[in-house]
């Protein structure tokens, strides 16, 4: 439920100040800061929900959270410098390494758990 509450809430925030409330600074600031309150609950729910989980799925997901966190990084700052160095034609977006890592946890989630039973 935090997940899909903190989703709502980005959606809202990124497309709020366009759809429906015209730009206006302070509708947007309390978006963006309900989000993030959001997000801090979805951490804790996140983190109270692996601390249930017995040892072998907590291994899974810390693998799973290591390599999802190394690939976003690397590749992720390397993605940046080809735009800093204009090498790419297009602009580096940060939606692009959310991407890469949701798809990343993804697969390593899929993997890690065929590979465990």
């Amino acid at each position: 439920y935090w997940t899909a509450a903190w989703l709502l809430t980005m959606a809202i925030a990124n497309f709020g100040p366009k759809f429906f409330w015209d730009s206006n600074d302070l509708m947007t600031i309390a978006a963006i800061g309900l989000n993030l309150l959001i997000g801090i609950g979805m951490i804790v729910a996140n983190k109270d929900h692996l601390r249930s989980l017995d040892e072998m799925h907590q291994k899974i997901q810390l693998e799973a959270m290591g390599l999802t966190l190394g690939i976003g990084l690397v590749v992720g700052l390397a993605y940046s410098n080809l735009d800093i160095a204009n090498i790419v034609s297009f602009d580096a977006e940060i939606a692009h390494v959310v991407i890469l890592m949701s798809l990343t946890y993804l697969a390593t989630l899929i993997t890690l758990t065929r590979k465990m039973r």
